[in-house]
């Protein structure tokens, strides 16, 4: 099924995207996990959880999507996983359509300013090995998965 250029499922949503159930499970986790981080709890299933400040790429509002990171030289280093899915989560799509509007909010401390990079090449394959060791649930979703997980680096401003 198709409407408006976007392929559907019987469902009415486009391929390898949540539904409503998941969707509404996901807004009342990310708010949960956004809490945590701002009251300065760090972690979550043993990954180390920030906060992720982005714009809409459509609506221009701001956006905050609580995420896995790791540290790596000052930075932090994201994965775009989109929990397995087939695609990349939205949170990805505004980071590139508004790279200026992004911050990073480290569990306790106020958003700062940060300029990310897709990582690519050797650099990539360097933090991939990273994420791979620290988080082997990651590379076994990666292992499945029919896409590269892109990496993303966010350096703070």
């Amino acid at each position: 099924m198709s409407t408006e250029g976007r392929t559907t499922n019987d469902a009415g949503r486009a391929p390898g995207t949540p539904g409503r159930f998941s969707r509404w499970m996901q807004r009342r986790s990310n708010a949960r996990l956004v809490r945590k981080v701002r009251g300065g709890k760090a972690t979550f299933m043993g990954m180390d959880v920030l906060v992720l400040h982005t714009v809409g790429r459509r609506s221009g509002a701001p956006r905050e999507t609580p995420l896995m990171w790791l540290p790596d030289e000052g930075d932090a280093v994201l994965v775009v996983a989109s929990g397995g899915g087939s695609r990349n989560p939205d949170w990805h799509a505004n980071l590139a359509a508004h790279p200026e509007g992004v911050a990073i909010e480290l569990p306790g401390r106020a958003p700062v300013p940060a300029t990310p990079h897709v990582l690519d090449g050797a650099d990539r394959e360097r933090a991939w090995q990273r994420v791979a060791t620290a988080q082997p649930r990651i590379a076994r979703y990666q292992s499945k998965a029919e896409r590269q997980y892109p990496l993303v680096r966010l350096t703070p401003r």
